[in-house]
């Protein structure tokens, strides 16, 4: 399951998507999911899975490595939906005892399943072809006007740009001490949710002494290349916006017209 986890890694393509501004990726991405909280109608999801299907295809990473990364919500997804379908109020569709899943709790949990996979596949279309250097780029690039106010944009984004980077990195530290582990005769997989978790407090000291240690070396190799923070650095490669930069940004502002538009006139 810890492989199924996406977030947090690049995938190497010579696609139009993989080579756009990364800060015309941070902007569609932020485009997408407002469309997705914008209206509550079939028509629109409809619209929002037809450009997410063609943005996935343009990109050129396979949609079965991206839907791995579905399997890491499913949990959430699960309880999201339970919730929705039991304490919606409304008409009652059917019983289960004295619990009441009413067709309006049916409705809202399939938006709510549709939301969330929809969020982790939009968000890995913008990890998954952009390198956490550029993503740290555009995002300082980005976020530069707040610099007016004396927020520490520079440190930011390199902050997220290093958590994004440790995600895989960690979870690849924890495969390999469940597997220490299991050759140690440690059980994960039998037992009660309660027992699984319990069996998995040992995995989280050394988990945390290998995260530190990580921190620690990455701090002093930083330190040693003598990282000051923004103030007077330059930038090997500069962002420029190109043409199909331009074309992008035409059509995400088309998208969300559409998206509004087809909120409004269509009723379902």
């Amino acid at each position: 399951m810890l492989r199924d986890i996406t977030l947090g890694q690049y995938y190497p393509s010579d696609s139009v998507i993989h080579k756009m501004d990364p800060r015309v990726k941070l902007f569609g991405t932020i485009v997408f999911i407002i469309s997705l909280f914008l209206f509550q109608k079939i028509s629109v999801y409809v619209v929002a899975t037809l450009f997410l299907a063609a943005v996935i295809m343009i990109s050129k990473v396979p949609f079965s490595f991206m839907v791995k990364g579905l399997k890491g919500i499913f949990v959430l997804m699960m309880i999201t939906v339970v919730f929705n379908l039991f304490l919606t109020p409304g008409t009652t569709a059917f019983a289960i005892r004295k619990l009441k899943v009413t067709w309006e709790g049916i409705r809202q949990a399939a938006f709510m399943a549709v939301r969330l996979t929809y969020l982790i596949l939009g968000s890995s279309v913008l990890t998954l072809t952009t390198t956490p250097n550029n993503l740290t780029d555009g995002l300082e690039k980005a976020l530069s006007p707040l610099k007016v106010i004396k927020v520490p944009v520079h440190e930011i984004s390199m902050m997220m740009s290093i958590a994004l980077r440790f995600i895989p990195i960690l979870l690849d530290e924890t495969d390999k001490i469940m597997k220490a582990q299991m050759a140690r005769c440690a059980d994960f997989e039998s037992g009660g949710l309660i027992k699984k978790a319990k069996s998995l407090v040992p995995l989280l000291v050394p988990l945390f002494i290998s995260a530190f240690r990580r921190a620690n070396d990455l701090a002093m190799a930083m330190e040693a290349r003598g990282y000051r923070g923004g103030e007077g650095r330059t930038k090997m490669k500069p962002l420029i916006y190109k043409k199909r930069d331009h074309v992008a940004y035409v059509i995400l502002l088309t998208y969300l017209v559409c998206i509004i538009a087809t909120g409004n006139i269509i009723a379902f």
